[in-house]
């Protein structure tokens, strides 16, 4: 897909800036323009073309009928991460990434269940009705569900495809990832390794202006899916109620009673 982002948006938002050379990762060479002044610059030309290649991507997972889990637990990414994923209706993960939610997915299933069961007994009353102790015990477990669980808590399935930022801060998450298959986009700065994911976005993944400037594009791609999606969807259901109709047509002609010929004197 053709993304809105120029060039010129990405040197404006500081994109170009890596880190200290001296804490470059030799495996982000590739993406790399130049040091200067002990800091490296990333070339923005690949930048671009690697922020095309994600979002094509993407558009296509999702008007496939998949969803991507947005995961970004760092301080300057946090909320930008929470409002696209939230925006989206999309799963995501901003306070802490809880070892084993892809890797052993069904036992999350199953204490995410629990964490239902208990807001029902919550929004019902029942909670309130339980001795003072079990109350308090439960609802402390309840907190802790939520700071797990509050991005997920309606993700029934694996998800299929995970957007990053900061692959070194989130490095359980893209290990989990990667085991359980599941295509990963990333933004990925000059000290961390791009080859550990499969649609690395050369960035500066510090930045306020540049996380969101890569996010928006992200949120732009997810939103042609869906429109896609739904088209595709419209689509199918004028064609199935063309077939239901012209099926009803037909069993009503081999139903009907064959016309009499009048009989010649």
């Amino acid at each position: 897909m053709s993304i809105s982002v120029s060039l010129k948006d990405l040197l404006d938002a500081g994109v170009h800036f890596g880190h200290q050379t001296k804490r470059w990762n030799p495996r982000s060479k590739p993406y790399v323009f130049d040091h200067r002044q002990g800091i490296s610059i990333i070339d923005l030309t690949k930048t671009h073309a690697a922020l095309e290649k994600a979002c094509a991507f993407l558009e296509d997972t999702i008007a496939n009928g998949g969803n991507v889990l947005f995961v970004g637990t760092k301080r300057q990414a946090k909320d930008i991460v929470r409002e696209a994923a939230t925006s989206l209706n999309m799963p995501f993960c901003v306070d802490r990434w809880l070892g084993g939610t892809l890797t052993n997915f069904e036992t999350v299933k199953r204490s995410i269940a629990k964490y239902k069961k208990y807001q029902q007994m919550e929004t019902s009353g029942e909670l309130a009705k339980l001795p003072s102790k079990e109350e308090s015990a439960i609802k402390r477990e309840m907190t802790r569900m939520n700071r797990n669980f509050s991005g997920i808590v309606d993700m029934g399935d694996m998800p299929s495809a995970m957007f990053i930022v900061d692959v070194n801060h989130e490095e359980i998450a893209v290990a989990e990832g990667a085991r359980c298959g599941i295509p990963t986009l990333a933004l990925v700065d000059t000290n961390s390794d791009p080859s550990l994911v499969k649609y690395p976005i050369p960035g500066n993944d510090d930045a306020v202006k540049s996380i969101r400037i890569i996010v928006d594009a992200i949120i732009a791609a997810v939103q042609s899916g869906l429109a896609q999606r739904d088209t595709r969807r419209a689509s199918r259901g004028q064609a199935d109620i063309k077939t239901a109709a012209s099926a009803i047509a037909a069993t009503a002609a081999a139903a009907a009673p064959e016309a009499v010929a009048p009989k010649a004197e």
